[in-house]
């Protein structure tokens, strides 16, 4: 991804983690503003992301998202092992990991944690969250029509025997932070009334085409960090989340013209978007120059504010990621996961 702007990096195209703006979470914990995804969308070999990770690690690098689910945390394990043997520090790195689906309910979130730990070569994650507020497993892979035989809707009481685990760990020491993701305002609105540790961080699709006014009002109003994924509006995600009426943010006249007037790749203004907006984006590549211009759009010239007014008219309500792999029986369409009418499907 091709980037001319003047970056405050060394010629090898590497940032100075000390330049890369940081986020005070509602727990005082500080997170850096930019994260480097690790979901290979289930066609990039677990062996190339974490060689993406040890490439990230010598650019500057600190705060990586990572998740069971991805099939490749004991080999990002493996390179943040050699990141810090090499003298980066642990405090200085932001590791988040996730809860996956099969194992919710109060007697698995530990074990699952202390999975993610060993395989990270972890003592403590500094954030961990609820993927899905799903039980609903599928494997990886599978296509759009794969569901669960055991699938069932959103259950409050159910979800919070998985947080007062996730809870637990926090007291426990394993983890610093806890969070959601993929959550809606009604189910957050719960969550916030019985949670005794509230989440700090709520992850969710963001990208010019689909801002979620709404949603992401609702976080910020309630000290919930919005932390972006799919901030370029995912070009390379799996068959599965692909549908006829998809838009691309890369290819928006409005994001091309201003990637124009900075030099820059499109993608560089989608990732000054995010953090201007208040979002914390987590892109994802394997390209180390790709990498290297992800980072620098963190540090270089800053959009306009005519500039991000042009991209808040942009918003196309275009949803990528719609999860129809999480229905249950009975569920309507991919809808019902996203509670659009402010009520909880069941």
């Amino acid at each position: 991804m091709p980037n001319t702007t003047i970056a405050p990096s060394n010629s090898d195209g590497r940032v100075d983690p000390a330049l890369v703006p940081q986020k005070t979470l509602s727990n005082g914990a500080v997170m850096p503003a930019m994260g480097m995804g690790t979901f290979g969308s289930d066609s990039v070999p677990p062996e190339k992301v974490a060689d993406a990770v040890k490439v990230g690690l010598s650019l500057g690098w600190r705060h990586f998202d990572c998740a069971a689910v991805y099939g490749n945390e004991t080999v990002i394990g493996h390179a943040l092992a050699q990141g810090i043997q090499g003298g980066v520090r642990r405090q200085d790195l932001w590791i988040t990991s996730k809860l996956w689906n099969d194992n919710h309910g109060q007697d698995r979130v530990e074990a699952a944690c202390e999975k993610s730990l060993r395989e990270l070569r972890l003592d403590y994650l500094d954030l961990y969250l609820v993927h899905w507020p799903f039980p609903n497993h599928h494997g990886p892979g599978v296509g759009v029509d794969s569901r669960d035989p055991h699938a069932r809707p959103y259950v409050h009481d159910n979800f919070m025997k998985t947080w007062r685990a996730m809870e637990r760990l926090v007291t426990r020491g394993l983890v610093r932070s806890i969070g959601t993701s993929n959550m809606t305002i009604p189910k957050l609105t719960l969550l916030l009334r019985d949670a005794q540790i509230r989440p700090v961080v709520n992850e969710m699709e963001l990208h010019p085409h689909f801002q979620q006014p709404e949603l992401f009002r609702f976080v910020v109003d309630n000290q919930i960090q919005p932390v972006a994924y799919s901030p370029l509006g995912s070009p390379a995600r799996p068959e599965r989340d692909r549908s006829a009426s998809d838009t691309a943010d890369l290819d928006d006249p409005v994001i091309l013209d201003i990637a124009a007037q900075h030099r820059c790749h499109p993608a560089a203004v989608c990732l000054k978007w995010a953090l201007q907006r208040g979002q914390v984006p987590i892109p994802f590549s394997v390209n180390p120059k790709n990498l290297a211009a992800n980072l620098q759009a963190a540090v270089t010239e800053p959009l306009t504010a005519s500039e991000m007014l042009a991209i808040e008219k942009s918003d196309r309500n275009c949803r990528l990621i719609k999860g129809q792999v999480f229905l249950w029986n009975g569920a309507k369409s991919w809808e019902d996961l996203w509670d659009l009418d402010g009520e909880i499907a069941l």
